[in-house]
């Protein structure tokens, strides 16, 4: 599954101040079912009364009893139990129903012990499409209704009831009877289709053994565009009308299958692949097996008006969720406290193929920002480790965060790069080979890799998935009779300045690749407190020690290494690694470790930074000081010094994209737009975003796809009410989800109060999708203009708002955004709302949320003097 706005928050310039979640404790009463009756397969037959909101079920559940018992427990939540009946090969028994709504559990019970051995429950039942983006659901646009499934984590139990387990793996026909104009799409291909009246009933074949989560059902007025790969027909659909914005996606997911169906040793396995774009859906997409759906903007795009961004994040999560088909879907975890199994791996798959396709695209940039969002996180207190128990639906909710996704991709590609491509790829098969169609667990993997590298990986990848936090390392260098040694030091890294000053007894095992001056980067295994490396018979001026930039790792220079490595960062790191240099350093400026001047002085050495991701990531930090490290009187001072730097390459560059330009030099000219017109306050810069977008807007000279979004962002940041309306009726007119989410969340970067408010007045309306309400307010809550506004219309309007956020993440993304404040009366403010108004499943988030305004205040404290001091000099 794709959190929502998940490739946002990894490529966006704020990424380095978001974060999720926290590692919690067990819950007094776990929610799991007791065991002792096993699943094997589900007949399902749906009436679904589209008109209404609602649906009739009739269930038959082949299962087996470890022992007799006259109950069996199983999953339900929303739904009316009818008939219910308990047959066996000795009778047929009525069974009585009793709820627990809070574990969301029936209880099945009959007069006589059920024998051991086979069996079959009966139901028939009825429920509702509810307006909750969760379990079944209804999703309208216009006059259009569908209903359509989302079941991860533990919403299949809305639908039918069920063994709502990801180990209770089954197999599944299911049949659905609808509106005649309707047509209905599922895991399988459509066996038949026959009338009933003024309804049909489209009966799909048998599915593979699966986990009920994974289960998929809509019923609408579907259009799609067809192709296949390798023999597996593959079709996008959307709303009737919209499947023509499919082809983007369509051209990804054949060029994607190809490639897996290359790296994987077992064939895509699931005979047919359907993607669906639905206007309301709170993940970003999700791996159904065999019918992958998606939020619309995920999915569907108009080729010609496409931006660069929008390409990259469909081909993203279009890869992500067809590598699901095996991580996941295939071979599923056990259980939730293994999610990194599905998350962590679809993250890391979905890079190779696009690195084939799209070898412009700098995929291993994007793979490196996503290395420092995990870090980012890791650094924090309240982190957890990848593998962390969960029980609760709101506690496995808040399991899929970035150390989940993010985290868990960045170790294993360290662990690839430790024992090669060939033996990880052996490695990878053979455990796909060993559990397919069934479970599996965090050992059985490593033990995978293990036998197939002859490497000692179950050492390494333990001690980085079951506990938290990521490793320091201190080096220095030394040179004695010509020779040059490397000097190593391990300890957990915190962000907290006071946590970082006493050791934790946090330990690794870390594959550490050293690159110098003479060589591309031998490397070796740090599992000791210290370590010496020898880097050869000759004295060497400089080290750079994360190779690749492939190491799950901060790496604190000595201070003669980094002089010495400074001035050589163009000609001698590749973009990857310099992504993890500029990284480190502003997580040592975070720590206390170092001056926020000293990172300024590195800056200087990407000024001339060609590589979008790279300038990418220099621009949110840079963003951070102007917003919090600077004073009225230095903050103009740090803006010059933002233009001075940066102008000449933007002056290469150029405001204007040409036919001849390529991906990158367009998104790079976009980020120089971005950072000079929002963080350099650049006039002219503003005066040239606004005349080309009014030209856009008059419909007279559309912007270029890949700078709209900066150009917008800067216009909106000096527009006035014309603008705002301007905005709102292109973001309300607009058919393209690229576009319109461009022009809606440009509405929380203006700076008039009055322009604020209306923004705010606008959330509460139905025109605000419930899917994006969240995401709104944290656009707002990021702009210093519009937070404590935002805040204060939040707790005021909080029973309105409430019902909006309680869709998947839309809680922790609430929670999250307020730790924009940087301040001790906002932190206690937040603190004491939430004491009273709790939202379960963004608890952790909140203590996290804390800390991170906590951080802030220590970094605002000991850093503005420096950076004024800095700024005076220049």
């Amino acid at each position: 599954m794709r959190p929502p706005s998940l490739f946002e928050l990894r490529r966006g310039r704020l990424c380095l101040l978001l974060a999720f979640t926290v590692s919690f404790a067990l819950p007094a009463m776990a929610q799991r079912l007791p065991g002792g009756v096993t699943p094997s397969h589900y007949n399902l037959a749906f009436d679904v009364d589209l008109a209404n909101a609602r649906f009739t079920g009739t269930e038959l559940i082949d299962v087996e009893l470890e022992r007799a018992s006259k109950s069996i427990v199983l999953n339900a939540a929303e739904i009316t139990f009818k008939d219910v009946e308990i047959r066996s090969a000795a009778l047929t028994q009525k069974a009585t129903v009793s709820l627990d709504a809070s574990r969301q559990m029936a209880t099945l019970t009959v007069p006589r012990d059920v024998a051991r051995g086979r069996a079959q429950i009966y139901v028939t039942y009825a429920g509702i499409l509810n307006d909750k983006l969760r379990g079944f659901y209804l999703s309208t646009e216009k006059d259009q209704r569908i209903a359509v499934t989302q079941f991860e984590s533990t919403d299949a139990r809305r639908a039918f009831p069920s063994f709502d387990e990801p180990a209770y793996k089954a197999t599944f026909d299911i049949s659905l009877t609808i509106d005649a104009v309707d047509m209905a799409i599922s895991n399988s291909r459509v066996i038949s289709d026959r009338m009933t009246g003024s309804k049909h009933t489209v009966t799909f074949a048998t599915t593979p053994k699966m986990s009920s989560y994974l289960v998929a059902m809509a019923v609408g007025r579907f259009g799609c565009v067809e192709g296949a790969a390798d023999g597996t027909p593959i079709r996008v659909c959307g709303l009737e009308g919209k499947q023509q914005m499919g082809r983007t996606a369509l051209d990804a997911a054949q060029q994607v299958l190809r490639f897996y169906n290359t790296y994987f040793s077992t064939r895509y396995p699931f005979g047919k692949l359907d993607m669906l774009g639905v206007p309301d859906f709170a993940a970003g997409a999700m791996e159904n097996t065999g019918a992958i759906f998606y939020r619309e903007r995920d999915l569907l795009v108009d080729d010609k008006g496409a931006s660069l961004t929008a390409r990259k994040r469909i081909a993203h999560v279009v890869a992500h969720e067809m590598a699901h088909q095996w991580f996941g879907d295939l071979v599923t975890m056990k259980w939730w406290d293994d999610i990194w199994l599905n998350e962590g791996f679809a993250n890391w798959m979905e890079s190779r193929p696009l690195a084939s396709m799209r070898p412009d695209w700098n995929v291993a940039v994007d793979d490196a920002i996503d290395n420092q969002a995990a870090l980012n996180l890791d650094s924090l207190k309240t982190t957890h480790a990848v593998h962390a128990a969960v029980e609760t639906p709101e506690q496995i909710d808040e399991a899929f965060d970035a150390i989940t996704y993010d985290k868990g991709a960045a170790v294993l590609r360290m662990v690839e790069n430790y024992v090669g491509p060939d033996a990880f790829r052996r490695g990878v098969n053979n455990y796909l080979q060993a559990h397919a169609y069934g479970n599996a667990t965090s050992q059985d993997f490593w033990t995978a890799i293990s036998d197939a590298s002859g490497k000692s990986v179950d050492r390494i990848l333990p001690s980085f998935i079951n506990q938290p936090g990521a490793p320091l390392l201190e080096v220095s260098l030394s040179c004695v009779n010509g020779r040059s040694t490397l000097d190593v030091s391990q300890q957990r890294f915190f962000q907290d300045p006071a946590a970082g000053s006493t050791r934790s007894p946090e330990r690794w095992q870390i594959p550490v690749c050293v690159k110098t001056a003479g060589t591309g980067g031998g490397c070796d295994l740090i599992a000791d407190n210290k370590q010496a490396l020898a880097l050869g018979n000759s004295c060497v001026p400089w080290a750079f020690v994360n190779a690749g930039a492939q190491g799950y790792y901060r790496t604190a220079y000595s201070a003669d290494m980094l002089r010495a490595l400074a001035p050589r960062i163009q000609e001698s790191l590749s973009p990857p690694e310099r992504v993890s240099l500029a990284g480190d350093e502003w997580a040592m400026v975070r720590a206390g470790r170092d001056s926020a001047a000293n990172y300024l002085t590195l800056v200087r050495g990407y000024a001339n930074e060609h590589v979008n991701g790279v300038l990418d990531g220099i621009t949110g930090r840079l963003e951070m000081i102007n917003d919090y490290v600077t004073t009225a009187e230095s903050q103009p001072r740090f803006q010059r010094f933002v233009r001075d730097l940066f102008s000449p390459l933007f002056q290469e560059i150029g405001f204007t994209s040409t036919a001849v330009d390529s991906d990158e030099r367009r998104a790079l000219r976009a980020t120089l737009i971005h950072m000079l017109g929002d963080i350099g306050e650049d006039p002219a810069i503003a005066s040239r975003a606004q005349t080309a977008l009014d030209r856009a807007l008059a419909g007279s000279q559309p912007l270029d796809p890949t700078l709209a979004s900066s150009i917008v962002s800067v216009s909106a940041r000096h527009g006035d009410a014309a603008l705002f309306d301007a905005l709102l009726a292109a973001a309300e007119r607009s058919s393209s989800g690229d576009e319109k989410y461009r022009y809606l969340y440009a509405l929380g970067k203006f700076r008039d109060p009055k322009l604020i408010a209306r923004a705010l007045e606008y959330s509460l309306t139905p025109r605000l999708r419930t899917q994006d309400t969240a995401s709104f307010y944290r656009t707002l809550l990021e702009q210093a203009p519009a937070r404590a506004q935002t805040w204060t219309f939040m707790q005021t309007h909080w029973p309105e708002i409430e019902p909006k956020i309680r869709v998947f993440e839309g809680d922790t993304t609430i929670t999250s955004a307020l730790g924009n404040f940087c301040d001790a009366a906002n932190r206690d403010e937040v603190t004491a709302f939430f004491k009273d108004h709790p939202l379960p499943g963004a608890a952790r988030t909140l203590s996290q949320t804390v800390e991170r305004i906590n951080n802030c205040i220590a970094l605002r404290t000991a850093q503005t003097p420096n950076v004024a001091e800095f700024l005076a000099k220049q």
